[in-house]
């Protein structure tokens, strides 16, 4: 075989690998190093993330191996027309490597799109995307070298749009704790393992419920929504047409905003009568949620106990009743749960059941704070700025960004630990936008109000009296009590003249009050 065909098989290894690796975890860009060799580009980056600088379609690497791809498997392809055979692990690398320049050539434009393509859009792509797996995948004389067919990969090619779309452009960050969100994001969506999600588990990830935890501000409907947005959904080829639309199949539900009631009805969904208020029947939101769509529960930290039950049986059989009902309904979305609380010590407490958790904990992402972040890598707050300032002021962006850092460096402690996470940051822009200035809230500090007669135990408790001085106000206590030197004597076991020499007129007097 000559030495070209060899360099081919080497490049066509690789792609199979970039194909199916974590975009978001450093072996990406090893991958990229090692296909392009000379022709790579270095960049200041451990993963991808987003940043000013360039968007993923655009980067120099990922220009120069969709040419490369794209002159690949038209090498290929004219070799095996003219007689040269595949072993079983090249054939499917090729067919990888076909499936790398099919999402290049007609999804990776629509990263930056809608959620969902229009119904004309999917079919017109469909016709090119079919014609073009058919030229590489279906050779005359030949036997057929796809695994999977034509609809599938279409479906799974636009759910790794929609994945990489949430997860590159919406969870941002430059530092090793964001990097490895978002890596563990895309593993919720496709798990470690994607060449066996292709082929089955894409059918059964629903059933997998997922909790994310963090501080408050740290994007965890964020995390939710890409999750709940990248579903796959079936291309039906007949019809030309995806099975249903993603745009509305997110349904979020902040628990800590509803009583127990209210959050039973929108959650299962009521008859009419049930309560006071039901005038007529209602679908809740897990009857809404369709196959390819998640329900979103924030703050799952503060849900009742009864309820917890109830959501402990959809989460163990998929199924739950109405209000008011005993008809038992199939949920048949994906459950996504969300809170700021240690559960542990919820659990501890009973506040929390370990039945549930443990069945909400499956698929478990922490979500890390901005100080995380910035202690990882501090120039990450500068790209930070950026793109908050394109999200919150878009031209002006530039401009905005400038004067926000420069406020940030001037004015803010260095060792600002950013309580509010990204959620304030973004505040932040916004007061530097408005006014030019911001103010961190600061927690009032309470006035102390125990009362004077007492509030040397309470310093007694915080160790700040010496030993003297804590004899002295202790005499003084009982002698308030006692009414005379000598019971004072006799209770604290000290002589009379001592007990005198002890009293704390000031305290005295206040006891004596109830100052």
């Amino acid at each position: 075989m000559s030495e070209l065909f060899q360099n081919d098989l080497r490049l066509m290894s690789i792609l199979s690998n970039l194909t199916y690796c974590n975009p978001f975890e450093p072996e990406r860009i090893e991958y990229e190093r090692a296909a392009l060799r000379e022709k790579f580009v270095p960049e200041d980056e451990i993963a991808w993330s987003r940043t000013t600088q360039w968007l993923e379609a655009d980067r120099p690497n990922v220009v120069s191996l969709t040419e490369a791809a794209n002159q690949l498997v038209d090498r290929i392809r004219a070799a095996l027309l003219d007689g040269h055979e595949l072993n079983d692990e090249t054939a499917r690398h090729y067919e990888d490597a076909v499936t790398y320049v099919l999402y290049y050539r007609y999804f990776a434009s629509l990263v930056g799109s809608q959620e969902s393509v229009s119904s004309r859009q999917a079919k017109k792509t469909w016709k090119s995307f079919r014609t073009d797996f058919d030229y590489y995948m279906e050779l005359p004389g030949r036997p057929a070298l796809h695994s999977q067919t034509p609809g599938h990969m279409f479906a799974c090619l636009d759910q790794v749009r929609r994945a990489f779309r949430h997860i590159f452009h919406f969870i941002l960050g430059e530092s090793q704790p964001a990097a490895r969100l978002r890596a563990e994001v895309w593993q919720s969506i496709f798990t470690h393992n994607m060449r066996r999600y292709r082929r089955t588990l894409f059918a059964k990830m629903s059933d997998v419920a997922t909790l994310i935890t963090g501080p408050s501000g740290t994007g965890k409907e964020l995390v939710a929504r890409a999750i709940g947005l990248s579903q796959y959904v079936a291309f039906d080829t007949d019809r030309e047409a995806f099975a249903g639309k993603v745009d509305d199949a997110f349904i979020a539900l902040n628990l800590s905003a509803l009583s127990p009631t209210l959050i039973e009805s929108e959650l299962f969904g009521h008859r009419k009568g049930s309560f006071t208020g039901a005038v007529s029947d209602r679908a809740g939101w897990l009857e809404q949620c369709p196959p390819w769509g998640a329900v979103f529960l924030d703050e799952i930290g503060e849900l009742d106990l009864a309820i917890q039950v109830k959501l402990l049986r959809v989460v163990q059989s998929r199924a739950y009743t109405r209000l008011g009902e005993t008809e038992e309904r199939p949920f048949v979305g994906k459950l996504i749960t969300a809170t700021n609380r240690d559960l542990g010590d919820e659990m501890a407490s009973g506040q929390f059941r370990r039945d549930l958790y443990y069945r909400l904990c499956s698929d478990h992402i922490q979500t890390p704070s901005l100080h995380d972040q910035l202690t990882d890598r501090p120039q990450a707050l500068s790209g930070l700025i950026q793109l908050l300032a394109q999200r919150i002021a878009g031209d002006e962006a530039d401009s905005i960004a400038q004067e926000a850092e420069q406020w940030i460096s001037n004015s803010m402690p260095a060792d600002y630990n950013w309580p509010g996470n990204i959620r304030e940051l973004e505040q932040c822009v916004r007061n530097l936008m408005i006014r030019n200035c911001y103010q961190p809230y600061q927690t009032p500090k309470k006035e102390d109000s125990t009362p004077v007669h007492l509030s040397w135990l309470k310093a007694a408790e915080k160790r700040q009296w010496t030993a003297e001085e804590l004899v002295s106000k202790y005499v003084t206590w009982v002698y308030a009590a006692e009414g005379t030197y000598e019971g004072t004597a006799n209770r604290v076991g000290l002589d009379r003249r001592t007990v005198k020499s002890k009293i704390d007129s000031e305290l005295l007097k206040a006891i004596e009050t109830g100052a």
